[in-house]
């Protein structure tokens, strides 16, 4: 594949390259990533050719962004396509001497909480431009409204509310003005791609862990609307936090935690299958998504220079057809997956 073919974003008019930049890692997802290291990463992806870039508040609380943006500014702003998140509110703790990172190695230390309100939304926004160093960003996303983040169905019905009752309206406010040129949400988890649809008109939808190579129980009800409606897709956690990218090695995580036996299992077979062909497993984690034709990108993290590098090798392999045949036969990828451009 050609990394930086571009596609449409859904209906819009906005155009991605197959392959963008995922910022998580630069807010020190399980890892420390030094000033040094976060800038080179940023360089390589640049120098390569990546002109698509996604961030967010929580990512590091606030580092990500510092760093993406620091990198972006001086970038030509009409070449670039930028992505952020709202939802989230960061703020100083109210003890600084405790506070705790959670999952970030390391990251700033604030605090946040949600808020999907008209003013909310609007907060953020103007918080991140401020982080980001910029005076727009293109596309413009719903971050976590789902149980996983929130808690309970109670919490992301009261959330949701709060989105129908002005936070849609701030986002739509936006757009209009010319300040974001499409309106997503994150998703991490089945059934919130028809509940969303349901309430609000989406451009495009940033699709986490939830159609890759490891897991595609989407593709029985919910991609399948968004086609219908021409909602777009980014793919994001593509490797599924780690185990596809690395195969089944020691404190390979899945989904943000350690696999069960089950998904060890799926995870060897499908490498086992990849390895006959001649091909990694990473290969075939990134290029399998953009073969359905309502995927726009993907967006990897990295918090390496050569990391990038690997990755635009990999997206460019060759695979042969008959992989995907085989995976399909065996039963490792669903039946309706689409398995050819």
């Amino acid at each position: 594949m050609e990394p930086f073919q571009t596609r449409r974003l859904g209906g819009t008019d906005v155009m991605l390259p197959q392959i963008g930049f995922g910022a998580a890692p630069l807010g020190e997802l399980f890892t420390k990533v030094t000033e040094h290291d976060a800038e080179a990463t940023l360089a390589g992806a640049w120098d390569a050719g990546i002109r698509y870039y996604d961030t967010a508040p929580w990512y590091g609380r606030g580092q990500s962004e510092h760093r993406v943006g620091r990198f972006l500014y001086r970038q030509p702003r009409n070449e670039l396509i930028l992505s952020t998140k709202v939802g989230r509110i960061l703020r100083a703790p109210a003890r600084p001497e405790r506070f705790d990172t959670g999952f970030w190695a390391g990251g700033l230390h604030f605090e946040h909480h949600f808020d999907y309100t008209y003013d909310g939304v609007m907060r953020a926004y103007e918080d991140s431009l401020q982080r980001l160093g910029m005076n727009r960003v293109d596309l413009l996303v719903i971050h976590d409204l789902d149980v996983w983040h929130q808690g309970s169905q109670t919490m992301v019905a009261a959330k949701l509310a709060q989105l129908a009752n002005g936070g849609y309206r701030a986002l739509a406010d936006l757009k209009a003005a010319g300040m974001i040129r499409a309106i997503g949400a994150g998703i991490n988890e089945l059934g919130m791609i028809p509940r969303l649809l349901e309430l609000f008109d989406m451009d495009f939808l940033l699709l986490a862990l939830k159609y890759t190579l490891g897991e595609q129980e989407t593709l029985d009800a919910e991609i399948p609307l968004c086609v219908e409606r021409n909602v777009g897709l980014i793919i994001g956690g593509v490797f599924n936090s780690g185990l596809y990218a690395t195969g089944p090695v020691p404190n390979a995580k899945y989904n943000y935690a350690d696999p069960t036996p089950a998904q060890l299992v799926k995870a060897e077979k499908i490498a086992a299958v990849c390895a006959r062909h001649g091909v990694p497993l990473i290969a075939a984690a990134l290029q399998f998504p953009l073969l359905h034709p309502q995927v726009t990108c993907v967006i990897p993290g990295a918090f390496a220079r050569d990391q990038v590098t690997a990755n635009l090798a990999h997206v460019r392999r060759d695979i042969p057809a008959d992989l995907w045949a085989e995976l399909k036969h065996e039963g490792l990828i669903h039946a309706d997956a689409p398995i050819s451009l």
